[in-house]
C-alpha cells in the first residue's frame, strides 16, 4: 500500500509563502500529476505549481468533478493518492460527488480547494461555502489551514491519513491569506494525530491457526473476496492461497481483476448481477471466508439468507465493517494481505473439496453468462466480449460509468490483474467513466485505456473530451448508445409495467405513443433521428470518430478505435430492450434471482 514519505529536502530553511509549500509538499510526498482548476481563491497555488512545473503535470480539467474524478483514476490504477485542486464556493462543491465516491470506494485522494480569506469566513462572502463542513461526513479527515506554519504537518497528516490503514480521501481547505502569508516551513515538524497510527492491524497467531483448522474442515468453502484485496496489495497472497487450497473464488465488482476471470477456480462476480454460479455458491457453502469486504447490500441480497448456512471467516482492515451487516463466527481486524500471507505458511486444501469444486465447474458450465447469439444487430454484451477478446494481450485498463454497460463490462470483460478495472462501485456515480480514463492514461501514457460507457452516462462529463485532446491523453470510448436510460428501463420493465417515466433521451418528438422505439435488427427504424450526434461532437472536440451498427463491421471499428493514435469514440448503436441478466431483485434473495 502507498505510504507518505519523508521530505527529500528537509534542510531547507528559506521562507516560503503557503502555497509554495503545500506544492513543494505535494513533490516531496511523490506527487507527478495534480488535476487543477483555477479561481480567484485559488490562484497562489496554482502560480507555486508553475514553480514546479518540470516535477509536477498540472492537468486542467474542464469541470472540477472531472478533475476529481480523473484523481481518482491515476489513484485506482497505481495504489497511489490522486490530488485534485479547486477554487473555493461552487468549485469546491463541484468536488463534493467525487470525495463522497472516493470515500465509499477507499480510494486515497487529496482534495486541495481555496478557501475566502481567515477574515471573511462565517461572513457569506463572495464565492464561500464552508467545504469542511459539507465534506465532513464524506472524507477520512478533513483540515481548515488557519496558520501557515501548521502547513507543513497538515500536509504530512494528510498523506498519511490517506494513504493508511483503509485508505480513503482527505480535504484541505486552503484560505487565500494563508496562502500568501510567509514563513519558515519546519520540514521535521512531527505529526500530531492522537488517536490514529496508520499501523496495519495484524491478525493473531491464534486467529491464523483458527482460520487454517476451519479450512481443513470445510467440505464447501468459498472465497468472497472485495476491493480491500487490491487495495491492500494482496493480489498475489490470495492467488496463492487459492493454489494452495484449491478453493473457488466468486469477487465483488470492487474485486474484479484480484483473481484472473478466466482462473480456473473464478467463480466471477457475485451479488445481484453476478453470476448464477457464484451465488449459488456462497448460498450452499458451509465457509465463507470473506476478504476486503464489507457485506454490500448489493452482493448480500436479504441479509439473512445470505451465506445461511456457512461459519463466516471475515478480514478486514477496517473494524468497523466487521460484524457490522453480518455477524462472523471468526472476526479478524487486519491487513488482508498480511493475514493471508501468515495463513499461506500452513494452509492446505481441504481433504474433501473435490466434488465441491466439480459441482460449482458443472454450474459454470450450466450457467454461464449469455446473450442472444443470433441477434442479427449488435448487442452491447457482444460489443463488450469483442473488445475483451481483441485486447487480452495489450497492457489495458477499463473505466466505465453507471449503468447496464457497467455490469456488462463486469461480466463479460474478462480481467486478469488487478487496478486495471476502474468503476463506481459504492456511489454509483454517473458521469466517472471519461475522467477516470483520463486520469488512468496520464499514470500510464503507454497503456491502452477505454471507456466502455452509455449515452447517458458519458454525457455528465462529456466536456473532458476536450481536457483529454489538448493533454494529449489518446483515451478511447466504446459508447453503447442506446437512446435510454438502460438500468433504469430494465427496472421499469421488471418492477413498473413498463412505464417509461423519463428514460428516454432522444427528441420527445420521434418518441412513439407508447413511450417505445422499434428495434429492427440492426438499428433503431428512423435512423436519422439518432440524438445526439456523437460523432459530430467528437469531431468538434478533435477526436477521431465512427459511427457502428451491423454486427458484420463491429470487429473492424473495434481494431480502429485501438489503433488510432488519438483519443477516439466509437458509438456502437444498440437496443434498448436488452436486460442485464442473472438479477436478483433488491432484498430479494438467491432463490428469487432472474435469468431469463
Amino acid at each position: 500500500m502507498a505510504t507518505a514519505t519523508t521530505p527529500a529536502t528537509a534542510t531547507e530553511t528559506q521562507v516560503m509563502n503557503g502555497a509554495h509549500i503545500l506544492v513543494k509538499s505535494l513533490v516531496d510526498h511523490g506527487v507527478d500529476v495534480v488535476f487543477a482548476y483555477p479561481g480567484g481563491a485559488s490562484m497562489p497555488m496554482h502560480q507555486a505549481l508553475t514553480k514546479y512545473a518540470d516535477k509536477i503535470r498540472t492537468i486542467l480539467p474542464r469541470h472540477e468533478q472531472g478533475g476529481a474524478f480523473a484523481a481518482q483514476g491515476y489513484a485506482r490504477s497505481t495504489g497511489k493518492p490522486g490530488v485534485v485542486f479547486a477554487t473555493s464556493g461552487p468549485g469546491a462543491t463541484n468536488l463534493v460527488t467525487a470525495i463522497a465516491d472516493a470515500k465509499l470506494d477507499s480510494i486515497p485522494l487529496i482534495a486541495i480547494t481555496g478557501q475566502v480569506p481567515t477574515p471573511m469566513i462565517g461572513t457569506d462572502g463572495f464565492q464561500e461555502t464552508p467545504i469542511v463542513e459539507v465534506c465532513r461526513p464524506i472524507t477520512k479527515h478533513h483540515f481548515l489551514v488557519t496558520n501557515v506554519n501548521d502547513l507543513a504537518r497538515v500536509m504530512k497528516e494528510a498523506f498519511h491519513i490517506a494513504t493508511t490503514g483503509r485508505p480513503g480521501p482527505v480535504l484541505i481547505d486552503m484560505p487565500k491569506d494563508v496562502q500568501n502569508r510567509d514563513c519558515v516551513p519546519d520540514w521535521d515538524v512531527k505529526m500530531n494525530l492522537p488517536g490514529y497510527s496508520g499501523a496495519a492491524p495484524k491478525a493473531k497467531p491464534e486467529q491464523i491457526k483458527q482460520i487454517v483448522a476451519a479450512i481443513k474442515l470445510a467440505k464447501r468453502p468459498v472465497i468472497y473476496a472485495g476491493g480491500g484485496v487490491i487495495s491492500s496489495e494482496a493480489s498475489e497472497d490470495l492467488r496463492t492461497f487459492i493454489k494452495k487450497t484449491g478453493i473457488p473464488v466468486a469477487m465483488t465488482v470492487m474485486g474484479l481483476g484480484a483473481y484472473p476471470n478466466e482462473g480456473p477456480l473464478s467463480l466471477d462476480m457475485l451479488g445481484m448481477h453476478g453470476s448464477v454460479y457464484s451465488n449459488w455458491a456462497v448460498r450452499d457453502c458451509d465457509l465463507l471466508l470473506a476478504f476486503g469486504v464489507r457485506f454490500d447490500d448489493r452482493v448480500t441480497g436479504k441479509l439473512e439468507a445470505f451465506a445461511k448456512h456457512a461459519k463466516i471467516i471475515h478480514i478486514d482492515i477496517d473494524p468497523s465493517e466487521l460484524n457490522k451487516n453480518k455477524p462472523a463466527h471468526i472476526p479478524v481486524c487486519s491487513d488482508v494481505g498480511y493475514a493471508l500471507r501468515e495463513i499461506n505458511k500452513t494452509v492446505e486444501a481441504p481433504a474433501e473439496i473435490g466434488s465441491w469444486v466439480k459441482l460449482c465447474q458443472d454450474w459454470k458450465k450450466e450457467q454461464p453468462f449469455k446473450f442472444d447469439q443470433n441477434s442479427k444487430g449488435i448487442l452491447q454484451q457482444h460489443a463488450i466480449a469483442e473488445l475483451s477478446r481483441l485486447t487480452q494481450d495489450k497492457k489495458t485498463y477499463i473505466s466505465v460509468g453507471v449503468g447496464q454497460h457497467q455490469m456488462w463490462a463486469a461480466q463479460f470483460y474478462k480481467f486478469k490483474h488487478p487496478r486495471t478495472w476502474l468503476s463506481s462501485s459504492g456511489l454509483g456515480t454517473m458521469g466517472f467513466g471519461l475522467p477516470a480514463a483520463m486520469g488512468v492514461q496520464a499514470a500510464h501514457p503507454d497503456a491502452l485505456v477505454v471507456d466502455i460507457d452509455g449515452d447517458g452516462s458519458y454525457q455528465m462529463n462529456i466536456q473532458e473530451m476536450a481536457t483529454c485532446y489538448c493533454e494529449n491523453l489518446p483515451v478511447k470510448v466504446l459508447l453503447l448508445d442506446n437512446q435510454h436510460l438502460g438500468m433504469v428501463v430494465q427496472w421499469e420493465d421488471r418492477f413498473y409495467s413498463s412505464n417509461r417515466a423519463h428514460t428516454y433521451m432522444g427528441p420527445i418528438e420521434h418518441e412513439h405513443a407508447s413511450g417505445e422505439r422499434k428495434w429492427d435488427g440492426n438499428a433503431y427504424m428512423a435512423e436519422q433521428h439518432r440524438y445526439p450526434d456523437f460523432v459530430g461532437i467528437a469531431k468538434g472536440y478533435g477526436w477521431g470518430a465512427a459511427n457502428v451498427s451491423k454486427k458484420e463491421d463491429l470487429t473492424a471499428a473495434l481494431q480502429e478505435m485501438i489503433n488510432y493514435k488519438g483519443p477516439y469514440v466509437l458509438n456502437v448503436q444498440v437496443p434498448y430492450q436488452e436486460h442485464v441478466l442473472p438479477m436478483i431483485p433488491a432484498g430479494k434473495t438467491v432463490d428469487d434471482i432472474i435469468t431469463e
